[in-house]
């Protein structure tokens, strides 16, 4: 029966499992499984392409699963409005916030220990380009798409009609921000293989060790920044609209 079980959830998309138990994203970040760019993909599929035990995986999954806790929060049952409300609260506030101290520290870095870690040229390099495409994206979020779904909900509550956006299909802006998804996905993939991993060099000092534990937040933050979009309110709002029509 067990093995049944793994078999059939070896099938099952990863942004899947993370939309129904966010718990699970930890145990994906653990076998360094995207479980937010590339939430597409399949156990097996990703398991085939790492070389990575797939039941293995799938038991650690079921562990994290069964583990009685409060603490997961079922962003999937929340209505759309209320979710684009709070991804641009808590987490486009987040960006907006550290970006500012982390370039400041970077810089600052750059110029104490460059020279001993050429590296941080290219991480601060890359953040740096992250800053500035992850604030056109937020606001391209919060000023065309986000207010759609938002009408989208409403309409549907009031049992309206919705007028067609200049941008056509809901599904437009959507693919625009699923490609940037993945572009800040591989930038912070290369700015963690050029910190090893947010592990700092034994001379580290504590604005050194600081900045690599903030960068480590950061991207993690981004994660389920991205998840909750590509995985949980994109696919809804498609549906949505699809509803309308």
């Amino acid at each position: 029966m067990i093995m049944e079980t793994l078999s059939k959830d070896a099938q099952k998309q990863i942004g899947q499992f993370v939309a129904e138990d966010y718990r699970t994203a930890a145990v994906f970040s653990k076998y360094g499984i995207d479980f937010c760019c590339k939430g597409h993909r399949t156990i097996e599929e990703v398991c085939t392409k790492k070389d990575i035990d797939s039941n293995e995986l799938l038991l650690d999954l079921d562990r994290v699963l069964s583990a009685n806790t409060d603490q997961s929060i079922d962003y999937k049952s929340w209505p759309l409005d209320l979710l684009a409300e709070y991804i641009e609260k808590k987490h486009h506030r987040y960006v907006e916030e550290k970006i500012p101290v982390l370039r400041q520290f970077l810089d600052k870095l750059c110029r104490v220990h460059g020279e001993r870690h050429p590296e941080l040229f290219k991480i601060n390099e890359h953040f740096t380009a992250s800053a500035g495409e992850l604030a056109a994206h937020m606001k391209k979020e919060e000023l065309i798409l986000f207010p759609f779904i938002k009408k989208m909900v409403k309409a549907q509550l009031d049992r309206g009609a919705i007028l067609a956006p200049q941008f056509g299909s809901v599904e437009n802006p959507i693919a625009m921000m699923m490609q940037e998804h993945d572009n800040e996905g591989e930038r912070f993939r290369l700015i963690s293989e050029l910190t090893n991993n947010y592990n700092p060099p034994a001379d580290a000092c504590n604005t050194y060790r600081v900045t690599f534990a903030m960068l480590d937040e950061f991207e993690k933050d981004l994660h389920l920044h991205i998840h909750l979009e590509n995985n949980i309110l994109f696919p809804e709002a498609v549906k949505l609209e699809k509803a309308f029509s």
